[in-house]
């Protein structure tokens, strides 16, 4: 912000320090120039006024100053560290557990179960029939009929005028302008460096071990088992006959059945339930532990330290300079002549037909279908199952729990400490200055040549001691000189 502050008062600086050297070269009017005069003698004296001299200018320059910069750079140290690695060690231990069996009993009970048995019945139901017939209705309905209609309606149209217009328009004339540049490359510059890394390099290592293994043994035995099973076998049975007035089971009654008491044999398939006994063979598994020997191979790894050699690239400024065509464009005012196009309202009138619907109403003769309800009598057989308990000797197996012992082996695992020794590269920071080129911005002062005196707004004497700008310099005492 100081900065921004302090170059923004170097121009004004330069205009105080160029008046002061004006006033100084004009000494032929008594050390002031004619627009500096305190009255109207003074420029009556000088005649015409001289050259104003020379005034300081302040420009602005690019210069490339080499400044000091620090930056860090790492360097590689090898060092070393100790660590606890916890081994697992394997111990073998014999326990002995309490182990229950179930084995199987075989039992006999009595099982009640309900047999349902199918009974016919005759019974006579009325039901409602809908009986469909026709009947003639007699109708009114509206149907619409088109009317035509002549209707005029007035309507604007926009119709287009065209018309001849001037128009200016600016345009922008490209031209080039040659500008000379100062640019900063980066050269790349490379560097061998050497670092030293720690490599973990596997090898191979056979060691022998025991493992537990559980093996399932067979064992085959033999149970009883009670099997259901039955056959379908065909009854005939003698049910009383129907009451028909022309049967002839009935001995041949006249007057229909009555109670003579007549009866008829119907076959119809029972089912006979069977219950047998077999023997059925039974395999059973028994888990036979057992150590067994076996070479395990194990990588493990040792470190080794290695050199390796790698390149660095550094990027190095140079300035250099160019000339560069620069694209520039000025602005250029033309002229053109268009046709502009307007739209006028215009009236026009039109007649159209409109069509609309009158309502009429008409009369028609309609077959409708109707329905009627009648009763009717029907005679249907319905079966019911009436439930009847029977009895059964069921055989059936229980498992009787027993309660045994046994010996297992189990391996268990301690954990030992061991200690490591490990190398690892750490990066050591550390801080290294060095001299690089810089472009920074300065004010110059520069020596150039005053033009010839002018007005004293413009800072100049006036152009002759008998003009009419004289009496405006003495009456404003303008004291900014040439």
């Amino acid at each position: 912000m100081i900065r921004k502050i302090c170059l923004g008062m170097v121009p004004m600086l330069a205009l105080v320090f160029s008046c002061t050297t004006a006033q100084a070269d004009c000494g032929s009017c008594g050390g002031a120039e004619c627009g500096g005069c305190e009255s109207a003698s003074a420029c009556d004296d000088c005649g015409e006024c001289g050259s104003c001299g020379t005034r300081t200018v302040y420009q602005r320059q690019y210069v490339t100053e080499m400044r000091q910069v620090t930056r860090t750079e790492y360097t590689q140290e090898t060092r070393e560290k100790t660590y606890t690695v916890m081994k697992r060690v394997p111990k073998t231990e014999e326990k002995t557990r309490t182990v229950t069996v179930s084995v199987p009993e075989t039992r006999t009970k009595t099982v009640e179960y309900t047999v349902m048995k199918n009974v016919e019945e005759a019974k006579t139901a009325e039901y409602t029939v809908m009986v469909p017939y026709t009947e003639e209705v007699e109708q009114t309905y509206t149907v619409c009929v088109p009317v035509k209609e002549e209707k005029t309606s007035t309507y604007t149209v926009m119709v287009p005028v065209q018309e001849e217009k001037t128009v200016e328009y600016t345009v922008m004339v490209p031209y080039t302008e040659e500008v000379e540049q100062t640019y900063t490359v980066c050269v790349p510059v490379k560097e061998e460096k050497t670092s030293t890394y720690t490599v973990m390099v596997p090898y191979t290592e056979e060691v022998e071990m025991t493992r537990t293994v559980t093996k399932r043994v067979p064992q085959t035995t033999t149970k009883t088992v009670q099997v259901r099973g039955g056959h379908w076998e065909t009854q005939m049975t003698e049910v009383p006959c129907n009451p028909c007035g022309n049967s002839s089971a009935c001995g041949g009654c006249e007057g229909g059945c009555g109670d003579c008491g007549a009866t008829r044999t119907v076959c119809k398939r029972v089912w006979v339930p069977t219950c047998e006994t077999k023997e059925v063979p039974c395999t059973t598994y028994t888990c036979v532990t057992e150590e067994v020997p076996y070479t395990c191979t194990v990588t493990k790894c040792r470190p080794e330290e290695r050199t390796k050699t790698y390149q660095v690239t550094k990027m190095v400024n140079e300035t250099k300079t160019r000339t560069v065509k620069v694209q520039k464009c000025k602005p250029e005012t033309r002229t053109k002549t268009v046709m502009v196009t307007k739209c006028v309202p215009e009236e026009r009138t039109k007649t159209y037909q409109v069509t609309k619907m009158v309502n009429e109403t008409k009369t028609r003769t309609v077959q409708v279908q109707k329905c009627k309800p009648e009763t009717r009598t029907r005679e249907y057989t319905v079966t019911t199952c009436v439930p009847e308990k029977m009895t059964k000797d069921v055989t059936y197996t229980v498992m009787v729990p027993q309660t045994k012992e046994e010996t297992y082996t189990v391996t268990t695992y301690e954990c030992v400490p061991e200690e490591k020794t490990q190398t690892y590269t750490v990066c050591v920071p550390h801080q290294v200055t060095t001299e690089v080129p810089v472009k920074v911005c300065k004010m110059v002062a520069v020596e150039v040549s005053a033009d010839s005196c002018g007005s004293c707004g413009d800072a100049a004497g006036c152009d002759s001691c008998e003009s009419s700008s004289n009496t405006g310099c003495r009456r404003r005492r303008c004291r900014r000189g040439c």
